[in-house]
């Protein structure tokens, strides 16, 4: 198969709110097919919205990442549909924010699921006919806490360190096959995600909400704005093509400077 001949198929977790529904915009108005994936209420419509407005096939699965049969189920009604998927976008994430003595066992769990086995097993799921294909791609949306840590965040940066672990290890197996994998490592993104963490953190250091992007948020970033998501979406794109050949098993910091320090 070749770019020309087909459709690509992208499948994108979280993709109905945040980040994943901004990297589901850029795809849509590039016309791949669409797996959209979200919980929220609205998400079907969402994901209706957007294939409408681009002329776009798509597929909606309300799919939990805490349940690995609802994530294999969502996988085979993608290649159902489309015969292929081409690409996978890991971004479904949550957040909790706690000094370690508090930190919940329960969110600890959530966090590690979520973040980093859903991304592993859909990898595993979709394994196999991304080699008989000879092409994948695979992105996964760690963080800028994927390369550094913060305070009081200790499931999250375990688990995006951990995912950039697994990144490397999926180039390596995937190289012999045209199968690519890569993570971009966001700074903070002005999404419901970040929201919560702007009362989250206001809670952990004692300061008002008002002062937390300021003096906590984006205290380490060179530019001290939010990242766009739509620059987000276009490196998803570049790491989504052809060209993307050779790239591979990278960890792409988009931080506004965070890294340079």
């Amino acid at each position: 198969m070749t770019a020309k001949s087909i459709t690509r198929t992208v499948l994108i977790t979280g993709s109905t709110s945040g980040i994943g529904l901004g990297i589901a915009n850029v795809f849509a108005k590039n016309k791949y097919n669409i797996i959209f994936n979200g919980l929220e209420a609205e998400g079907s419509a969402i994901a209706s919205s957007i294939a409408k407005e681009n002329s776009i096939d798509y597929l909606y699965s309300p799919a939990n990442a805490m349940r690995s049969a609802e994530l294999k189920t969502m996988v085979d009604e993608g290649l159902a549909k489309f015969g292929h998927i081409d690409i996978l976008v890991n971004n479904a994430g949550v957040q909790h924010v706690a000094p370690i003595e508090d930190f919940p066992e329960n969110k600890w769990a959530q966090i590690l699921q979520i973040n980093l086995t859903a991304s592993y097993l859909l990898t595993k799921y979709l394994w196999k006919q991304m080699k008989q294909q000879k092409f994948g791609r695979i992105i996964n949306i760690a963080s800028a806490h994927g390369l550094f840590a913060s305070e009081y965040k200790s499931a999250y940066v375990a688990a995006k360190h951990g995912l950039i672990g697994f990144t490397k290890v999926a180039a390596l197996e995937g190289a012999a096959f045209n199968i690519n994998c890569n993570a971009i490592c966001p700074g903070y993104v002005r999404t419901p995600l970040v929201e919560l963490q702007i009362r989250d953190q206001a809670k952990s250091h004692g300061i008002p909400e008002g002062e937390v992007i300021t003096r906590v948020m984006l205290q380490k970033q060179a530019v001290k704005e939010f990242v766009p998501v739509e620059l987000v979406g276009n490196l998803a794109l570049f790491l989504a093509g052809e060209k993307a050949g050779t790239l591979t098993g990278t960890a792409i910091p988009v931080d506004g400077g965070w890294s340079a320090q």
